[in-house]
């Protein structure tokens, strides 16, 4: 991962300032008539994509790790399973600030979502797992989550003949933790929530955004948004630094977790260094930022504005942003995710 970073951070740099400068420009009149059509012709969709395909993977391993996302005996006091941080009601988040695991004890970020994770190049905020079975591991030895080991774990699900059984069919090898955390990650790249409004209008329904929407859309794109936020999952394929055009951690007491990747690598340079959030269900993950001080979506837009890129935006294009936000809403299950 230090390797990919060096080149990746000055690319984001490169692009941060184009974003900047695009920013800069006279945004006060967007046209909105037929605003569709010319969106997706002059962008050719290349900086944002519609969701791809649920990918096709085993499914009595799919069925393994669902059950074991949602099996309390992976903690150690039997109380916490990884939907207790990602819950399906609230857009694969939780709805805290930061996350709470057993015995109370209180986290130091905010919960991300778990869908459409397995787009992400890295997971955690600080990008410390290279891999969703990594991250899947993580959990489970965090004292301050799941407070439990492999040692605990296991034997917990060996005095259970349906683990038992299914492991055995699937993993020669039986219950092991490397097999854990390979179940439960074939799982999680299941979870992909497509069909959002923005999604079909992609894929070319012109209606599927109302004039606001479209509006706000156009302004995400030209206030350079797409510059960090891009792609199928609309971010979560680049780090970024928080606070590019301000100090967003001045005058503020710092904890350990606003150091970000720079508890990973070390280097200075990745100090306030964290993986860009995607934004997909974004509508339903507030609250925000890696310590969820944003408490609203509005908020975060103006705070993003403000720190990374120097603006302070008006209050009519705040909320064609947010409306555009909005339509990023997905669907889980054949139903649109509330």
């Amino acid at each position: 991962m230090a390797s990919r970073g060096v080149f990746i951070f000055p690319l984001i740099a490169a692009i941060t300032l184009l974003a900047w400068w695009g920013s800069q420009r006279n945004l006060d009149f967007v046209p909105v008539g037929g605003a569709g059509a010319d969106i997706v012709g002059q962008h050719g969709n290349a900086a944002l994509l519609p969701l791809p395909p649920v990918p096709t993977l085993p499914s009595a391993k799919v069925a393994l790790g669902q059950r074991l996302f949602f099996e309390k005996r992976l903690s150690r006091d039997d109380t916490l399973a990884c939907a207790g941080c990602h819950s399906f009601a609230r857009g694969g988040g939780d709805g805290q600030r930061v996350s709470t695991g057993v015995g109370g004890k209180v986290g130091s970020v905010n919960a991300p979502s778990v869908f459409n994770v397995g787009l992400g190049f890295v997971q955690f905020w600080d990008g410390r797992a290279t891999s969703l079975e990594e991250q899947a591991a993580g959990p489970v030895h965090n004292p301050l989550e799941m407070a439990s080991s492999w040692a605990e774990v296991i034997p917990k699900l060996q005095g259970d003949a349906d683990y038992r059984e299914d492991f055995r069919r699937i993993y020669p090898e039986g219950i092991t933790g490397a097999a854990i955390v390979d179940a439960i990650a074939t799982y999680e790249r299941t979870l992909l929530t497509p069909n959002s409004r923005f999604d079909r209008f992609l894929n070319g329904d012109r209606t599927a955004l109302n004039a606001l929407e479209q509006t706000g859309y156009q302004r995400f794109l030209d206030y350079g948004c797409a510059s960090c936020h891009q792609g199928a999952a609309i971010g979560g394929n680049m780090f970024q630094r928080f606070g590019v055009m301000g100090d967003f951690f001045k005058n503020r007491p710092l904890v350990p977790a606003d150091l970000g990747r720079f508890n990973v690598t070390g280097k200075e340079e990745d100090r306030h260094v964290f993986k860009v959030p995607s934004l997909r269900n974004v509508a339903l993950t507030a609250p925000y930022f890696h310590d969820g001080s944003a408490a609203s979506l509005e908020e975060a837009v103006v705070i993003m504005a403000r720190y990374q890129l120097g603006r302070e935006l008006p209050a009519s294009h705040v909320t064609s942003i947010v409306a555009f936000l909005h339509s990023l809403t997905g669907e889980w299950e054949g139903k649109t995710l509330q």
